[in-house]
Formats: structure tokens, C-alpha cells, sequence
């Protein structure tokens, strides 16, 4: 199954109202140096996560300079040669599309060292980053090293991989996908973490990216405050990005479009602790302390 192409709608911007201008960023077609997406606390208007959705052409290659930000490679589609520092990796890769089933190949690549990526088919990648925190590691994580989470039940039903999850070594970096079946909903109950309270709450700022796997596919995530300073329902499309600053954020994906999306999360603290609206807490019907209901991918 082929994911539809992202299009260059970026000027459907100019009709949305400011907060989900702010918080929904269109994918675009390639640039010259193949990005299709990006979101940095510049743009954002956050303090922890970058993150560069790009369209590999066979051969086209990316540079990251040493520097004091950690990073993660993720080779979403088709495959490459990822370099960083001493790790050198010649082709790594798992799928042709995310919704073939392996998890992504992941590179967490320590503050201070260069990363380089050269394509070897055609290649969606993100490079994600945070400024580094207290562990500092370079290491490759294969996909069947991933372990793989069924979350939730009946309409909330969803398939989880965790890429980078809270349990496992690194500095400042979390990451997931996340797969939602047509007609079923994710990141539900509505959750939020943007206050630091530990241990009840953790705060990260988090993006979503976006896949769908049929051709003009859609979903709609709505990302609100209990205040409603913000509340914001936006319709997705393939490739767009998400920022969740603050609020609650559940997505939906609608009857007969699976959707797939990588979650980036980063903030002062590498834990992930989250607070339920209070409003939908009854529709909570998983635990998040309780062992992976899974397997290694």
C-alpha cells in the first residue's frame, strides 16, 4: 500500500485562524535540499524540539555539524547510510512504507558529533534534536529491537512502537509511532503534559507527524486548554506537522483511513508523566505503567 504524496498546500495557511496557523504546518513538496517539512523552537515558539521531515532522492545526502544538540535519525521509508561520529551503519532501513509493519531504524546520535545521511533508494527521513541532557550515547537501535505496544480497546484500539521511550537510554529524546485504524482514535483519553510536576506530570513539548495510507486521506486532531485559551481542530493531511506547546491533544482518524504518525517529544526532564481531562477520564482503558502488551518488532 502506497501512502499518498504530500502536496504543496502551504498556502492554505493564509485562510486559518492564527493559533492553528501556529500549531498546523503544511508539508511541501521537496526543496532543493529535500525537506518537506520543519519545526524548530524558532518557528515554534517553544524551547526543546527541531525536527526536518526530508524526500531523499537515490544518492541526495544531509550533514548535521557537531554541535550541543542531541539527535535522532529515523529512516521512516526505504533505506540509507547513516554516519555519526565513530558509528558507521551502511545501509539501514526496514520498509518501503510506514504501514508495512517493522518499526523504523533508529540512530541517537550524542551532542558533539556529526551525522551525515546519504540516501540509497528513495528515502523519507527525520532528523529530530533537543539540546542535550545528562546522558550522553551514540548507538543504533535495530527494528527488531523495538518494542511494539497494543494500547487501548474498541474505537481507541492502536498499535504503538516505541522508537525511543522514556525507559530507554538517552539524553533528552522520546519518540514513538503510532498506528490508528480508520474510524478508531489516539492519544485518547485526552492527555497533557506541559507542567512540570513530577511525579504526576512531565513537561514536553511534542510535534506529530503525519502518514496516511490512502491517497487524499485525512484525520483531525483538536489540541485545547481546560481554559480554553486554546482550542484548536485541525484537519491533517499526509506529511503535515502538529505542534502541541501546551493542552490537551487527542487525533481521530476517520472510517477507512489509517493514519500514521511519529511523535517527537522533548523538555527539562526526560520522563513521561501526563495529566487526563478530567472530563473524559472514564474512557481511559489502559495503564501506562503496565508491562508492553507486545513484542519486539
Amino acid at each position: 500500500m502506497t501512502p499518498a504524496p504530500a502536496t504543496g498546500n502551504a498556502d492554505l495557511e493564509l485562510d486559518l485562524p492564527v493559533a492553528a496557523r501556529h500549531l498546523l504546518r503544511h508539508a511541501t513538496r521537496p526543496d532543493p535540499d529535500g525537506v518537506v517539512s520543519h519545526v524548530d523552537p524558532a518557528t515554534a515558539g517553544w524551547d526543546w524540539v527541531t525536527a526536518t521531515v526530508y524526500r531523499l532522492a537515490p544518492g541526495q545526502s544531509l550533514r548535521r555539524a557537531p554541535d550541543g544538540q542531541e539527535r535522532l535519525v529515523l529512516v521512516l521509508e526505504g533505506a540509507a547510510a547513516v554516519t555519526a561520529g565513530d558509528l558507521v551503519l551502511e545501509r539501514i532501513g526496514s520498509r518501503a512504507s510506514v504501514f508495512d509493519g517493522p518499526a523504523a531504524p533508529v540512530v541517537l546520535v550524542s551532542p558533539g558529533e556529526a551525522v551525515t545521511v546519504v540516501a540509497a533508494t528513495e528515502a523519507l527521513v527525520v532528523v529530530a534534536a533537543a539540546p542535550g541532557g545528562p546522558v550522553r550515547t551514540t548507538r543504533y537501535i535495530a527494528p527488531e529491537e523495538v518494542l511494539v505496544e497494543a494500547r487501548g480497546e474498541g474505537n481507541t484500539a492502536r498499535r504503538i512502537h516505541h522508537l525511543l521511550d522514556p525507559q530507554m537510554e538517552a539524553g533528552r529524546l522520546i519518540a514513538f509511532e503510532v498506528y490508528t485504524p480508520g474510524g478508531n482514535w489516539s492519544s485518547y483519553p485526552p492527555h497533557k503534559h506541559d507542567t512540570e510536576n513530577p511525579p504526576v506530570e512531565a513537561r514536553l513539548e511534542e510535534l506529530y507527524c503525519y502518514r496516511f495510507a490512502k491517497p487524499g486521506a485525512f484525520g483531525f486532531q483538536r489540541v485545547y486548554t481546560a481554559d480554553r485559551s486554546l482550542d484548536e481542530s485541525m484537519a491533517v493531511g499526509d506529511l503535515d506537522i502538529v505542534i502541541v506547546p501546551e493542552g490537551y491533544h487527542p487525533f481521530g482518524a476517520p472510517a477507512g483511513y489509517d493514519a500514521y504518525y511519529l511523535n517527537i517529544m522533548a523538555g527539562p526532564n526526560r520522563a513521561w508523566h501526563f495529566t487526563i481531562d478530567p472530563d473524559h477520564a472514564w474512557l481511559m482503558n489502559w495503564s501506562p505503567a503496565a508491562p508492553v502488551a507486545g513484542t519486539k518488532g
